[in-house]
C-alpha cells in the first residue's frame, strides 16, 4: 500500500506548525514532512515539536544538509527522537543546496564523498557501535552514543543527480526524491538505486523511495501550480505537479506509485491559502482513493 503524506513548508511561520501538525494527526494523515531549508526553520527543532504535539502521525525531516552538521550531532539528535518517539520519526540527510552551503562557508569540494562518509558514520553510530573514522571530511575518534536507538532505524538520503541516487542505494535505507521527479524519473531512480544496492551487496534488504508531488486544490489551484512550476524553472513539464480535486490528485499519486514510489508526499504550493485544510484534504479525500 502506498503511504501518503503532506509537507509543512518552511515558508510558513514556525508558530503555524502546531495547528497544522494537530490537524494532520486528528485527520488521520500518515506522514507529515518538514524541511530544513536555509535560512528558515531547523529540521530537528520543528520535528521534535511536531512529534510532541501529536500522538500518531509519523514526522519526517527531509532533509538535513550534512555540510552544516557534524555527524555526531546528527546521530545524537536522531537517537533522541527515535527513543522519545519510537516508530514515528523519519530522518533524511543530503548535500543541501550548494549555493546555501557556500553562503555559510560549508560548501565542500566533493559533496558525494562527504555524504558517503556521513552515511557510513551515522549508520554505525545509530547501530550502537564505537566509531573511529579518519575520512576526507568525517573524523571520529572512539565515538559512541550513550543512548542509541533501541532498535534498527531507517536512514534516508535525498538525491537528484545519478551519482548521488546510486549512492543512496549503496549506503542508505531509503531515497528522497524532489517534486521535480516525473514517473519516468522515479523509474530511472529505482534502476540507479538497485545498481548501488547490488554494488554494496544489500540486495536482501528493502529500500524505501519517497517522492514529493507538487499539488494544488481548491480555488485558483491551476494558476497557483503553474506559477510555482514556472518559478522553479520547470514550467514546460506537464508531468510534474497536479491541480484539481481528490480524484485528479489520487491519479497523479498512483502514477508515481506505479513507477516505484513507496511513499508520495503531497507538497502544497508556497502560497497555499489553507495549510490545515490541505493536510485534511490529503488524509480524508485523497487517501481513500489511493490503494
Amino acid at each position: 500500500m502506498t503511504t501518503l503524506g503532506a509537507v509543512f513548508r518552511p515558508e510558513l511561520a514556525p508558530e503555524k506548525l502546531r495547528s497544522v501538525a494537530r490537524t494532520a494527526d486528528e485527520s488521520g494523515l500518515e506522514e507529515l514532512w518538514l524541511w530544513e531549508d536555509c535560512f528558515r526553520e531547523g529540521g530537528i527543532s520543528t520535528g521534535a515539536a511536531a512529534l510532541a504535539w501529536t500522538e500518531r502521525v509519523r514526522v519526517g525531516v527531509g532533509l538535513l544538509p550534512v555540510p552544516l552538521r557534524n555527524v555526531a550531532i546528527t546521530a545524537m539528535e536522531a537517537a533522541s527522537l527515535h527513543r522519545m518517539f519510537p516508530g514515528r520519526a523519519t530522518l533524511g540527510v543530503g548535500h543541501g543546496v550548494q549555493d546555501w552551503m557556500g553562503q555559510v562557508g560549508a560548501r565542500v569540494e566533493s559533496p558525494v564523498t562527504l555524504l558517503r562518509e556521513h552515511l557510513a558514520a551515522l549508520r554505525a553510530l545509530l547501530g550502537g557501535e564505537r566509531v573511529t573514522i579518519e575520512g576526507r571530511y568525517v573524523m571520529l575518534d572512539e565515538v559512541a552514543l550513550d543512548w542509541p536507538p533501541q532498535g534498527p532505524v531507517e536512514i534516508l538520503a535525498g538525491a537528484t543527480g545519478p551519482r548521488t541516487v546510486r549512492l543512496t542505494g549503496e549506503a542508505a535505507d531509503g531515497t528522497i526524491l524532489t517534486a521535480s521527479t516525473s514517473p519516468d524519473g522515479v523509474r530511472d531512480a529505482r534502476r540507479l538505486i538497485e545498481e548501488g544496492r547490488a554494488a554494496a551487496g544489500r540486495t536482501g534488504t528493502s529500500h524505501k523511495v519517497v517522492v514529493y508531488l507538487l499539488a494544488a486544490t481548491g480555488e485558483g489551484a491551476g494558476e497557483r501550480l503553474r506559477a510555482e512550476l514556472v518559478a522553479e524553472g520547470v514550467g514546460g513539464h506537464t508531468d510534474l505537479g497536479v491541480a484539481g480535486d481528490a480524484a485528479a490528485v489520487a491519479e497523479a499519486v498512483r502514477r508515481l506509485a506505479d513507477a516505484g514510489a513507496d511513499s508520495v508526499v503531497l507538497q502544497p504550493t508556497g502560497d497555499e491559502p489553507d495549510p490545515e485544510g490541505f493536510a485534511r484534504f490529503v488524509a480524508e479525500d485523497v487517501r481513500p482513493l489511493v490503494p
